[in-house]
């Protein structure tokens, strides 16, 4: 028997078969799958999967004017991952050869997010920046994304007061 389980252990599907049959099979049958933990679930040839119903994100490719998200940095300005760029208010930043493919969770571009995903990937010392961008920028929403995706470009606007939003004593807040 193999269990399907959300990242805070209680059972969301249980079935006979491979983690991904049972994946699959809890896909087809429209459980919530949002806080499913598969860390261990290879979908990479999965077929019948309909972005659109596990990737709210992709709401952003409708939107007209200007998007705004989060975007996680070190104290310095830099990306806490994968660093390359420093993100500064006022400046815009580009990534020509952004990863356009929605496979993959983490790749080349500019990496943003929702502000949970900022606030669960937070240290002491990170900042999160507002970035501005519009949906032509967008490079990647990856599917059944956790609140991170990829841009060719944006505009940083300013920083998130963190105050009350993240666990640390408030020196520690930048």
């Amino acid at each position: 028997m193999t269990q399907l389980k959300r990242r805070d252990g209680t059972l969301i599907h249980e079935a006979e078969g491979t983690l991904r049959e049972v994946v699959l099979e809890a896909y087809k049958r429209g459980l919530d799958l949002s806080d499913a933990d598969l860390s261990r679930a290879d979908l990479s040839d999965a077929d019948g999967i309909i972005p659109e119903r596990c990737t709210p994100l992709l709401m952003l490719l409708d939107q007209p004017g200007p998007i705004r998200a989060y975007k996680l940095v070190t104290s310095a300005g830099v990306g806490p991952f994968n660093g390359g760029i420093t993100y500064a208010i006022g400046e815009t930043c580009e990534v020509a050869d952004a990863s356009t493919d929605t496979d993959l969770h983490c790749a080349a571009g500019i990496n943003v997010a929702t502000l949970d995903w900022c606030l669960n990937e937070w240290q002491p010392g990170y900042r999160v920046l507002i970035v501005e961008f519009t949906a032509a920028d967008i490079a990647a929403i990856p599917t059944a994304t956790d609140g991170k995706f990829r841009l060719h470009r944006c505009r940083v606007v300013g920083q998130k007061d963190l105050t009350g939003l993240v666990c640390a004593a408030p020196e520690a807040i930048p």
